[in-house]
């Protein structure tokens, strides 16, 4: 195709799995809320709070606190509610200590790391905060170029926008055609960098965007990254082999 001289990524459900991660914490939280004293069964809860979730967003900062006003007042009479709604938000966070990225995104960061002059960076839709978090806790961070981390909060500009790619390939001096964006979203990650230019590569892994369709299609389609390693090396002469 030409000249590489940057790819970038998108972080939910193309470095981790965000649909089995939120699944597992929400499940916590709720076991954990029951457990201080929120008298419901736990899946009469959790339906609840999927229902709370679908309706304010998942970066809607109050659900648990939400969640205990849409149900009946006497499942929780009984204690604080503060105390519950804390051991919701305690289960949730403690379930982030098992956050791990899927097993071929650190191989590949490294490979690209030691043996090419690629930069790598994020271009992200999230809270600033948040989105930082994921990438310490994910242990992306040291294959990163520090100043390539562009998150939507933080940027005001918020996918599908265009202009959050663009912004992010002036700030390092990069044209989008010298740039690949990696992301399992057709409609936040294929067709914006597509209209630019850039080279797009949809992972479709076992997540929520599976199954959706784009207006544009991918310059390549992988199931995981190591599925790239050959595209990069005969359409772009990287050999990421020592």
């Amino acid at each position: 195709m030409g000249k590489l001289a940057a790819i970038f990524f998108d972080i939910d459900d193309t470095l981790y799995s965000t649909t089995a991660f939120s699944s597992q914490a929400r499940q916590r939280a709720v076991e954990g809320m029951v457990g201080a004293g929120l008298q419901l069964p736990v899946a009469v809860v959790r339906r609840e709070l999927d229902e709370v979730i679908s309706e304010f967003t998942s970066n809607y900062p109050n659900h648990f606190d939400k969640l205990l006003r849409r149900l009946p007042h006497e499942s929780w009479s009984g204690t604080n509610r503060a105390l519950i709604i804390a051991a919701g938000v305690m289960a949730y966070h403690a379930t982030k200590s098992e956050l791990q990225p899927f097993p071929d995104v650190l191989p590949f960061l490294q490979a690209v790391h030691e043996h090419s002059d690629l930069l790598l960076g994020i271009i992200t839709h999230g809270l600033e905060i948040k989105q930082a978090e994921k990438l310490l806790l994910l242990g992306v961070v040291p294959y990163l170029h520090p100043k390539a981390i562009f998150i939507s909060d933080q940027e005001g500009i918020s996918k599908p926008n265009p202009k959050l790619y663009t912004r992010a390939t002036s700030a390092l001096g990069l044209d989008p055609t010298e740039c690949m964006y990696i992301g399992d979203s057709p409609a936040h990650d294929i067709d914006p960098p597509n209209g630019l230019g850039m080279t797009t590569v949809r992972c479709l892994r076992d997540t929520k965007h599976k199954d959706a369709k784009g207006v544009t299609e991918p310059d390549y389609t992988v199931s995981n990254f190591a599925e790239l390693v050959p595209a990069l090396k005969q359409d772009f002469g990287l050999s990421l082999e020592g």
